[in-house]
């Protein structure tokens, strides 16, 4: 049986701009089928939650603006089950703000935070490092972040350096934060096995947080908790809204996690991808004999290797000789862009949004 104090917080408030034009500000990609399996990634996240802790202890953390959106996929939850944020302040405050609100609905609560659109392969080994982490918080006043075995020099993420020498089980010691480094230094973290990749998964007891965030960021909590009698009352939102924006805009790991002494981690290989392009989505996911991944109606294709390839089920689509590209067509807006340069599309997006304002963004 889930135990009653596991709690999971899943931060879905983000723009997703490397997926443009499919991922919009309207509708970003948390929200979207982009596996192209009829859930969305925001759905599919919340259900792998639920063998962790019942649906009534899952809670969406999100931007006000997409509160709606979040009902619409999430049926199951209760207002006050959905945070909006009234401003994009990164995750520190993000997380401030939901620890405190569970501290007042229950002070023994032990927190899973997750992003809402990664990719987890193997969903059992996910669940049980995710038991062990909990366990071990439960039982000490650790912070907590899974990392994961890194498969290649990778420089898009950050690095945790650990102690190789176990504190309990397969809990271990951080010793060090590293943000995105260049190609040479991954290297070297990769060759020394010292290294894990930073999945951006944190596993705490709200009150060890809290007394955390009072150490080492007492500018958000003094900020957040000026009025704890609102949390879980229908004014949570009036005053969330006049005292959120005033936070500074920092994520966990500055925040929080590079300067407390009390961080751990678990080595863990479930098949993780963080999504966070067009490229991850096509090497992470099934490919056809030609390389292709493909989310079509009808088509025809020839001589088409190594593509990532999406368009309405109700259009035709017919290529001939094309390698190494991603075409999405999005119905008002079609991108054709080399699979090698795909950096490029989020500067795109800031391009058009000075030709033509926000209409395509």
């Amino acid at each position: 049986m889930p135990n009653s104090n596991n709690y999971v917080a899943i931060m879905a408030g983000g723009v997703g701009s490397r997926f443009w034009p499919a991922s919009r500000t309207a509708r970003p990609k948390q929200f979207l089928d982009i596996l192209g399996i009829g859930k969305s990634l925001l759905r599919i996240t919340f259900e792998r939650f639920l063998s962790l802790c019942p649906a009534e202890n899952i809670f969406i953390v999100t931007n006000g603006i997409y509160r709606d959106l979040v009902k619409e996929h999430l049926p199951e939850l209760s207002d006050n089950q959905i945070l909006c944020e009234p401003s994009r302040n990164n995750t520190g405050p993000c997380i401030a703000y939901t620890a405190l609100k569970l501290q007042a609905l229950n002070p023994e609560a032990n927190l899973v935070v997750a992003p809402s659109d990664h990719i987890i392969l193997q969903e059992i080994n996910f669940i049980q490092a995710l038991q062990t982490a909990l366990d071990f918080t439960e039982k000490n006043n650790a912070l907590l972040t899974l990392g994961i075995q890194p498969t290649r020099p990778d420089t898009g993420y950050g690095y945790i350096n650990f102690d190789k020498k176990a504190t309990e089980g397969n809990v271990h010691q951080v010793l060090r934060f590293t943000e995105k480094p260049p190609l040479d230094q991954a290297q070297a973290f990769l060759a020394s096995g010292d290294y894990l990749w930073n999945a951006g998964i944190f596993i705490w007891k709200v009150k060890n947080l809290i007394e955390a965030f009072g150490q080492h960021s007492s500018e958000i909590l003094d900020v957040l908790n000026a009025e704890p009698e609102n949390f879980n009352t229908p004014g949570e939102q009036n005053y969330i809204n006049r005292v959120y924006p005033i936070t500074p805009n920092i994520s966990i790991d500055y925040a929080i996690m590079e300067k407390a002494g009390n961080v751990y981690t678990i080595p863990s290989s479930f098949g993780w991808s963080d999504l966070g392009t067009w490229a991850s989505l096509h090497s992470e996911v099934k490919q056809d004999d030609q390389n292709n991944v493909t989310n079509l109606g009808s088509n025809l294709l020839y001589n088409v290797k190594n593509c990532l390839l999406r368009a309405p089920k109700d259009k035709l689509v017919v290529i001939k000789d094309l390698e190494d590209y991603i075409v999405v067509d999005e119905g008002d807006i079609l991108l054709i862009h080399p699979k090698a340069k795909e950096q490029e599309i989020k500067k795109i997006t800031e391009i058009l949004g000075q030709q033509f304002g926000d209409s395509f963004l």
